[in-house]
């Protein structure tokens, strides 16, 4: 199975939202190692939903093994700080190897579209290049190869940055699309207000 990022959008959350202590959500970044057999995403996710954490994105990357031979899946989770820990302890509790677990407070919303043979430079490649050294989640991706491999393909990649660091983002893109000969189109970048 192929790369897989699942996302959701709560149409009813504002700004304005606080939680019943007075604090904001805040978005955080888990980073899971999970044993490649069936239900195993979802006992991860339960705790999550237990605890108050409001699922924003699933980067599950079946194709790629962590060097235990696991399978690495990022969540981003929206939560009051105070919450935070409590979800971590509680995904421990459940066995869920949590490699990495943090706040990220990303500000921006930016989206470009990478173009050319993205299936035989590895995309899973590219998509991890760009996750690991840049300040930058990916957040939602569309990928269309209409003729096929070896033909010229498209992903677009929606991406959550911390704010100010676009121009870094799109630096490190740049760098990694000119070692693969991939293009880079880069539309606006929205502002989260």
């Amino acid at each position: 199975m192929a790369d897989e990022v699942v996302t959701t959008d709560d149409a009813d959350s504002t700004d304005e939202e606080c939680t019943d202590g007075g604090e904001r959500p805040q978005t955080h970044t888990i980073r899971l190692e999970l044993v490649d057999k069936p239900g195993e995403l979802l006992s991860a996710l339960r705790p999550i939903a237990e605890n108050g954490g409001n699922l924003l994105s699933i980067f599950h990357e079946r194709g790629n093994l962590t060097p235990r031979g696991h399978i690495p899946v990022e969540v981003d989770v929206e939560c009051p700080p105070d919450r935070f820990e409590t979800i971590v302890a509680a995904l421990r509790e459940e066995g869920v190897n949590v490699i990495q677990a943090g706040a990220e407070r990303y500000g921006e919303q930016l989206t470009l579209l990478l173009v050319g043979d993205l299936v035989d430079t590895d995309l899973s490649d590219t998509l991890q290049r760009i996750e690991s050294s840049t300040d930058a989640s990916i957040a939602d991706l569309s990928l269309s190869s209409p003729e096929g491999r070896g033909d010229a393909s498209s992903a677009r990649l929606r991406m959550a940055t911390r704010t100010g660091r676009s121009d870094e983002v799109f630096d490190h893109v740049r760098k990694i699309a000119d070692e693969k000969d991939l293009d880079v189109i880069e539309p606006l970048v929205e502002v989260a207000e």
